[in-house]
């Protein structure tokens, strides 16, 4: 008698399997681990629940967080008090759900405190009105940004329906160079994949490069993938990813964590596992990047000229000249040495005590250039806690720098900064597209070494030509 095929399984397959409720011909509904509501989507939301008599299935499995609409500045609207935030604050306990309001000792962006606190350990499902939702893929968790009618379905059901998506592999080799990020990692990916490249799929990011990073790189890394268009991105969890856990999770979650521990290792892709496309990356021969245009897949090498038309790597020539036009840059001129008028450290993809660490490096001993106004915001109270022990925020306010509270901030001109058309920002975000952080503003995606050293320097700058003050 013969034995049935054992099909090799993807990391994506193994967590997707294990969380389906039903299928309904190519919809699957899928069980939901976390939900995370968000101060812009939350008083809508929860009201049309409400409105509806909808009540919430679990709500110990659901958080809401002020990050979007919070203040970068306790000058800014007064800390706490804008609309949204006070409109959000009512509903959420309206709701009886927990809340990190602004000022509580765990509050911050979603997709940085949500790792940090254990919420979403390896293998769960998560889901987030926000498209950065698959940073969670960092650790191994399987992420969704989801619409608002969406999310009023996870809420009254802790399932979501979705479409199985289709599956790549990139696999990142080498060990970086010295001045060279996981940010510049992406940045370089998404130069050559192209935006948009693997819309809608699950893309999983392995290799030594992986292997050897830290877990806050992993989530840059998974951060911004979905610029490459992914639904959703993952990495197999490895003992580096639970000992980062076991080090900052809550006690109250030391049950389900120590369970996480016992299966992790399967938690892998299966040799011979299929996928759409396997891709690999050399990663030793990148170096510092630098968008120049309007999409995150418009990097170079800080070192190199503006493209021209011919080699915008696919970027159709309509597309190219809008966005020199609006950049206002010309084809062949080197982007270092062009004056900036701002530079911004934070946003989910970069606010966590690494990058505050690489940029500090560049900082120390540094001012920042006159006519530069430079801005840090960590990533959460957590965040903003370490770099206060460690002497990082010391460092960045003697370099010039204004240090703000925990929240999105400027990534999408929020957190209530008013930037002016024309103004040139090097910023850590992931998006730089036209209007992004304000209307007219012109806006550099790099990494928080490569932004430290605009600072300083006054102008586009190659951080591996600081070398850091003892």
């Amino acid at each position: 008698m013969s034995l049935p095929a054992i099909h090799a399984a993807t990391l994506f397959d193994k967590i997707w399997s294990r969380h389906v409720v039903a299928q309904e011909s190519e919809r699957f509904l899928l069980y939901v681990d976390r939900a995370v509501v968000d101060d812009v989507r939350a008083p809508h939301v929860l009201a049309s629940l409400a409105k509806r008599g909808l009540p919430i299935r679990r709500p110990d499995l659901v958080f809401v967080v002020q990050d979007h609409t919070t203040p970068s500045f306790p000058t800014h609207r007064g800390l706490g008090g804008s609309d949204f935030l006070d409109a959000t604050r009512a509903a959420a306990h309206a709701a009886g759900l927990t809340l990190f309001d602004v000022g509580d000792a765990e509050q911050g962006i979603s997709h940085v405190t949500m790792p940090e606190l254990g919420v979403v350990p390896p293998g769960s499902t998560y889901v987030c009105v926000d498209s950065h939702a698959p940073t969670v893929g960092g650790l191994g968790a399987l992420g969704f940004g989801c619409g608002s009618s969406e999310l009023e379905h996870v809420l009254a059901t802790q399932t979501i329906w979705l479409k199985k998506p289709r599956q790549h592999r990139i696999r990142l080799d080498g060990a970086l160079a010295e001045g060279v990020s996981a940010k510049d990692v992406i940045l370089h990916v998404l130069r050559i994949v192209g935006r948009e490249a693997m819309r809608g799929a699950a893309v999983e990011f392995c290799g030594d490069m992986i292997a050897r990073e830290p877990i806050e790189g992993r989530l840059t890394i998974s951060n911004m993938a979905v610029e490459l268009g992914a639904r959703t991105s993952l990495m197999a969890p490895d003992a580096a990813a639970m000992d980062w856990l076991a080090a900052r999770h809550p006690q109250e979650r030391s049950a389900e964590l120590a369970g996480v521990r016992k299966v992790w290792s399967a938690l892998r892709s299966d040799a011979g596992a299929a996928f759409e496309t396997d891709l690999h990356f050399d990663c030793a021969s990148v170096e510092p990047q630098i968008t120049w245009g309007t999409s995150p897949s418009t990097a170079i090498p800080v070192t190199s000229k503006v493209p021209s038309a011919g080699d915008a790597h696919g970027l159709a020539a309509d597309k190219w000249r809008r966005a020199i036009d609006y950049m206002d840059l010309t084809p062949g001129e080197p982007l270092l040495g062009k004056k900036v008028d701002r530079v911004f450290i934070g946003s989910c993809t970069n606010s966590r005590l690494p990058d505050l660490e690489s940029a500090a490096r560049v900082l120390r001993g540094r001012r920042v250039a006159q006519g530069v106004t430079a801005v840090v915001v960590p990533g959460s109270r957590t965040v903003a806690r370490q770099a206060e022990r460690a002497g990082l925020r010391e460092i960045f306010v003697a370099a010039g720098f204004q240090w703000g509270e925990p929240g999105c901030s400027m990534c999408a001109g929020g957190g209530g900064e008013r930037l002016q058309p024309g103004e040139r920002v090097v910023s850590t975000t992931n998006r730089n597209f036209e209007g992004r952080q304000g209307a007219g503003v012109r806006t550099h995606l790099a990494s928080p070494a490569t932004a430290a050293a605009a600072a300083v320097c006054g102008v586009i700058a190659d951080p591996r030509r600081l070398a850091p003050n003892s």
